[in-house]
């Protein structure tokens, strides 16, 4: 063998090992999907649930050997639970780091807002913890083709907690305290259209709340006056063990019940004030005490994950619609946003809640539970499926 062909094989072999690094490489370059939620601001915190559930999920997805041989990686955004502030880093995503799929947000006008941009853009929007019905009814077949959502709608949490607190609990005069949002307003809302299913049922007051306020001693006075059985509270979960202190102060313990969606049902809003908690009524997506062996598996690498900390509502949706991602994706056999949208339409998943699919709407069809606090504990009563009458 002559040098010139010993040194043609030396770059031949130089060649096909680049070539093999190169592919390598390839290879493992992350999939990297979009995160948006409120990470400063009055709903931050929800945001760090949110994100904390979300990269859980990546990591044990990616441990098992990712999607399609690629591991998962965020790019998180910061809406501030202000509508502008998530168009802004929709469009980043989109425009600037052109990702294949976004999950966001919490707050439904932010969500909203970030529908008509990802629908002009091809990308997949899955949402994980937005409530506002109007999300869904625009999608699927009412629209926005490329929005999907794995969370229940205020509309069937509202119809699903007053029923349960007329019928089972036999509560007929409510007052309405409820946060200053689109999510507070919207559900009480939900709430009077179910009302007239309950002739004996009645709204004596409606008041709501900012973010920022912290004394609730004259509403409070006020439905005192006033007679009514149960507070109708679709509220912030922070704000929460504020109330619940006013209402002992004032009297209301074992007297006046609350009703609805704040999270009554965590360990540092019962400790505030459990007698006023005591019999107070919710329906939840999820729960730590849910008792599949799914979520108390997730439960556990949480706490592990996080120096012990219980996650809430938001870490565990986030956790799940990643894994639903992943789980699309590999039900599609490809990373091509058409092929993952269509396989998410026709998926049937296996969540910690129980067996999920979507309807026409692109909207989840999954169970929520429903619980009530008793002797300082959240007890289940039951888990009922959530789906929703659109408007014809």
């Amino acid at each position: 063998m002559n040098r010139r062909s010993i040194f043609r094989m030396t770059l031949l072999g130089a060649f096909g090992a680049a070539t093999l690094y190169a592919g390598t490489v390839s290879a493992q370059e992350a999939y990297k999907i979009g995160i948006i939620s409120p990470m400063s601001g009055a709903n931050a915190r929800y945001g760090a649930f949110a994100n904390k559930g979300a990269n859980l999920a990546a990591k044990e997805i990616n441990a098992a050997g990712g999607v399609m041989g690629r591991k998962i990686e965020f790019v998180s955004g910061d809406s501030q639970c202000v509508p502008a502030e998530g168009v802004s880093a929709t469009k980043r995503m989109v425009s600037f780091d052109k990702l294949p799929v976004i999950i966001g947000d919490i707050c439904s006008s932010v969500t909203l807002a970030m529908q008509p941009l990802v629908e002009e853009a091809n990308v997949l929007l899955v949402n994980a913890a937005s409530s506002n019905p109007m999300i869904t009814y625009k999608a699927g077949v009412g629209g926005f083709k490329w929005t999907f959502r794995n969370y229940p709608t205020d509309e069937s949490r509202a119809a699903i907690v007053l029923e349960h607190a007329v019928k089972n609990r036999g509560l007929k005069s409510f007052a309405v305290l409820s946060v200053d949002s689109d999510y507070g307003r919207g559900a009480i809302n939900f709430t009077k259209k179910y009302l007239p299913r309950f002739p004996e049922a009645k709204i004596l007051s409606e008041d709501y709340y900012k973010d920022s306020e912290t004394d609730f001693r004259p509403v409070l006075s006020k439905i005192r006056s006033s007679g009514a059985q149960a507070i109708l509270m679709y509220g912030l979960a922070d704000t929460t063990p504020i109330i619940a202190r006013q209402m002992l102060e004032l009297g209301l313990a074992g007297k006046v019940m609350l009703v609805g969606n704040a999270e009554f049902n965590t360990a540092k809003t019962i400790a505030a004030a459990p007698t006023v908690l005591n019999g107070s009524i919710e329906a939840a997506a999820w729960l730590p005490e849910w008792t599949s062996a799914r979520s108390q598996k997730f439960v556990e690498e949480y706490k592990k994950a996080y120096g012990g900390e219980m996650p809430n509502n938001h870490a565990y949706t986030h956790w799940e619609t990643t894994h639903l991602i992943a789980a699309a994706i590999k039900s599609a056999g490809s990373l091509k946003n058409e092929d993952i949208r269509n396989a998410l339409a026709k998926i049937k998943y296996d969540s910690a809640m129980g067996p999920t699919s979507f309807d026409d709407h692109n909207q989840a069809i999954l169970p929520m539970v429903l619980l009530e606090v008793a002797d300082g504990k959240p007890v289940i009563k039951s888990a009922i499926a959530s789906k929703v009458d659109y408007p014809k």
